[in-house]
Parts: C-alpha cells; sequence; structure tokens
C-alpha cells in the first residue's frame, strides 16, 4: 500500500520532502488514513480539521478525535470553527458549496501562513467512480465524467489510487481509529444513494464495474485534453472580457460547429447546470432581455451579446458627498475638486471625467442607483427625458441599467455616473468655479 501510494506521489509529482504537506483531517477513516500514510512515507505533516456545526455534538465529537489524534502522535494540529448555515443563506448558496467555500479559503491562508507545499485531501478510487457516475446523471459533460483531477492547483490527491477496501484493510493492519459520518450510511443524498444502492447493483452486472469505470475515466481525462484545447481555442474568439463581465458573441458562437457544447463548456464553470443551459441555447434566436441564474452568477440574453456576471445584492442606500469631500470608495470610485475657472479652461469630453458649474450645486450632493420615473434634461438637449428613455437610446443591457448610479444636487440629476451630466449644471461663460468629478472605476 505504502509502495503504492509513493509511485502514485511521484508518477503525479504530487509533493517533494522538502516542505511541509497540510493535510485535512474530518476525523473519518479516509483522512485518518492519509494523514497516517504520509506521514509514514517521511512527509512533515500537519493536521488541518474544520467544524462546521453542521451535525450537532457529533460535530464537536469529531474535532476532540482529531484533537486527541494529533496530541498522541506529536502532529502539528489546526482547527477553525464555521457557523456554515449563516453563510449560505448570506450568500444565498447551498450548505454544501458553502462548506467547500469555507474550507478551502481556510486551507489556502494556512498554506501561506505555513509556507506549506500542498494541501492534501482523502479522496480515493470510489469517490471518483461515485463522482463520476453522480456527473452524469447530473448532465455535466465529458469534463465530468473525467471524475476527480489528483492535482488542482495547490490541492493535491494521493489516495485515488487506492480503493475503499484498500483504505480498510490498511487501517484494520495498523490498529487505527477513526469517527463514523453518521449521514454516510443515510441515503437521503445523492453520492449515497449511489454508493449505498446503485454500485451494488451494477456490480451485479458486472463484478469488476469499479475497475471498469475507473479506466474509463482515465482515458477520458487524455481525451478531454484534446477537447478543451479545442474548446479553449474557440472561445478566446467568441469571448471578450469588460471589467467584470464576460461576454460572449452570439453570432460568432452560432457559427461554430457543436456550439451548444461549446457554450456548455464556457458556462458549466459558473455554476449553470445542463438545463438552464439548454434553455439559453433555446433562447439564442429569440428576443433580447431574458436573465438565467446559477447559484453565484447571471446571464443576460442581450441583443448582441450573451453577458454573464457574478450577482450582486441590490444596493438601495443613498451615500452623501459634502463639499469638502475630495474622493469615495463606496460604492464606487469618485474624485471631487473645485478650482477657479480660468481663461484657458476646458471641459473635459470624457465622459468619465464631468465639469459642474459650482454655483449651481446643492451640497451635500448624493449618489443611489436609478428609479423608475427619474427625469433629466441631458447635456445639449432643451428639453427633458426619462432616464428609463435614455437607457433604451443608448441600447443599455439590463445588467448596465441595473449597476448604473446617479448623482444628484437635492433632488435633481446632475449626472448618470460614466454615461451623461444634465444640461442645467454645465460650465457657462459665467461661471466662475468649476466642481469637477472623475469617475476612476471606469475601465
Amino acid at each position: 500500500m505504502l509502495q503504492k501510494i509513493q509511485s502514485y506521489i511521484n508518477e503525479n509529482q504530487l509533493l517533494t520532502r522538502d516542505k511541509t504537506v497540510i493535510v485535512a483531517v474530518s476525523g473519518g477513516a479516509d483522512s485518518v488514513a492519509l494523514w497516517h500514510i504520509l506521514k509514514n512515507l517521511g512527509y512533515d505533516c500537519v493536521m488541518a480539521h474544520c467544524n462546521f456545526h453542521l451535525r450537532g455534538e457529533e460535530s464537536n465529537r469529531d474535532e476532540e478525535f482529531v484533537r486527541r489524534l494529533a496530541e498522541k502522535h506529536q502532529t502539528p494540529f489546526y482547527k477553525i470553527d464555521f457557523d456554515t448555515a449563516k453563510y449560505a443563506d448570506e450568500n444565498g448558496i447551498s450548505i454544501e458549496m458553502s462548506a467547500r467555500n469555507l474550507r478551502y479559503e481556510w486551507f489556502y491562508k494556512l498554506l501561506d501562513e505555513l509556507q506549506a507545499q500542498a494541501i492534501a485531501v482523502a479522496h480515493h478510487a470510489d469517490d471518483n467512480i461515485e463522482t463520476m457516475l453522480m456527473n452524469l446523471v447530473r448532465g455535466t459533460g465529458l469534463r465530468g465524467l473525467t471524475g476527480i483531477p489528483n492535482k488542482n492547483d495547490k490541492v493535491i490527491r494521493p489516495l485515488l489510487c487506492c480503493s475503499r477496501k484498500e483504505i480498510e484493510q490498511y487501517l484494520s493492519e495498523n490498529k487505527l481509529e477513526f469517527v463514523e459520518d453518521s449521514t454516510n450510511k443515510q441515503n437521503d443524498y445523492q453520492r449515497n444513494k449511489i454508493r449505498n444502492q446503485i454500485i451494488p447493483l451494477l456490480e451485479k452486472i458486472n463484478p469488476s464495474v469499479r475497475q471498469t469505470l475507473y479506466d474509463t475515466s482515465e482515458r477520458l481525462n487524455e481525451t478531454y485534453e484534446i477537447y478543451s484545447d479545442t474548446v479553449k481555442s474557440i472561445s478566446e474568439k467568441i469571448v471578450s472580457c469588460e471589467a467584470e463581465k464576460l461576454k460572449i458573441n452570439i453570432e460568432k458562437l452560432k457559427k461554430q460547429t457543436a456550439y451548444k457544447s461549446i457554450l456548455f463548456e464556457i458556462l458549466y464553470s459558473f455554476g449553470f447546470n445542463s438545463a438552464v443551459i439548454g434553455q439559453i441555447s433555446e433562447s439564442l434566436c429569440k428576443e433580447s432581455g431574458k436573465q438565467f441564474f446559477s447559484e453565484t452568477h447571471c446571464l443576460l440574453k442581450d441583443r448582441d451579446f450573451l453577458i454573464v456576471h457574478k450577482k450582486q445584492s441590490p444596493d438601495d442606500n443613498i451615500y452623501t458627498i459634502s463639499e469638502n469631500t475630495e474622493k469615495i470608495s463606496e460604492p464606487i470610485k469618485l474624485q471631487f475638486k473645485k478650482m477657479a475657472k480660468t481663461a484657458d479652461f476646458q471641459v473635459s469630453k470624457n465622459r468619465n471625467e464631468i465639469h459642474l458649474d459650482f454655483a449651481k450645486l446643492q451640497f451635500p450632493l448624493t449618489l443611489r442607483r436609478w428609479r423608475e420615473g427619474d427625469i433629466f434634461q441631458p447635456f445639449g438637449l432643451k428639453g427633458k427625458k426619462k432616464v428609463s428613455d435614455f437607457f433604451i437610446d443608448n441600447k443599455l443591457s439590463l445588467i448596465e441599467k441595473k449597476s448604473c448610479w446617479l448623482l444628484l444636487s437635492g433632488n435633481e440629476i446632475v449626472w448618470i455616473v460614466g454615461y451623461r451630466t444634465d444640461h442645467r449644471f454645465r460650465v457657462k461663460d459665467t461661471t466662475s468655479e468649476v466642481f469637477s468629478c472623475l469617475n476612476c472605476d471606469f475601465k
């Protein structure tokens, strides 16, 4: 067993012996075996334990077990507590994703603090098979059928070459204790149903089905490397990034062979599932304006582009700007300056830098999101216009509208930030003092 894992580590260049490795130890059989194996192979190990406080007293039992195990074997021990349910609620994501985000964020902080070389986690060959079958059921495409990678950035999985039976045998031979997660035997979760029900049924058809699926996953890994190179090449031609938005050119996408697969590969990494991506594909030839959502991102089907951006909580706050304010960083970065108007002064033609007649302004100024019914007098025009009509005329997408800020003097709109000033506040021949405002968030 030790020789097998050492060969796997060497073959895949997972670890060296000159730096510390952080071993994620939950207290379960797999993680205890991983720690003990790496320790016996001579690697400098520390234990890292997360208490997610999701299973009541059982969570505390697991923490105490790992702590005592570390003390008994004189292994450095690090632990952290998470209010996982609160994090999930605040971020609008699942408990499973919350636990994963919290866990790896802390692991990477610990990695930096300890100057460690890697974070070792205890996924094994059976986990890989279960993941492959889960992804097949979910419809995650070719990528999902490749299973779990043995290395992902600084996260390594040295036990992927071993089955659950081999790990259990190792634990028995070395008389190693571990704790059992009571939820592992429940069939409420997809993975447990596959582990406890589906795979045993498949073994009745093919007793060697575990090895067959493992070998298939290995071959698909190589196939996926060729496939992903092609997808990457095509993506570079049809995808662009602006600020924090990703834009997919619809016409260029539709000209690609198997464009639905290309779209799937681009969007799946943003959390969109196969069903939603199918709906997005069907919308390509339909009217613009429809939105689609994953747990973390929003996609807008615009006129010429599919626009992807992170979900943001609506900011309905009103921010005040005093006469002496020089700059603000929330909710956007703006710089302000008052200056005398000189004979050679010229008004900026940059839409992200404006000049206003200081005498016309009423302080404090305010900054807020646009609202239905907002009206202003666009620079250069005599009449007033609804802000919503201005957006339509300038072909702003729904995402751009929602992210728009207004600068106001009293109840009058001074500036649709980044787009147009109000004609009533323009610098005139009679202006003596100029108020400038620079939008530093523009990219």
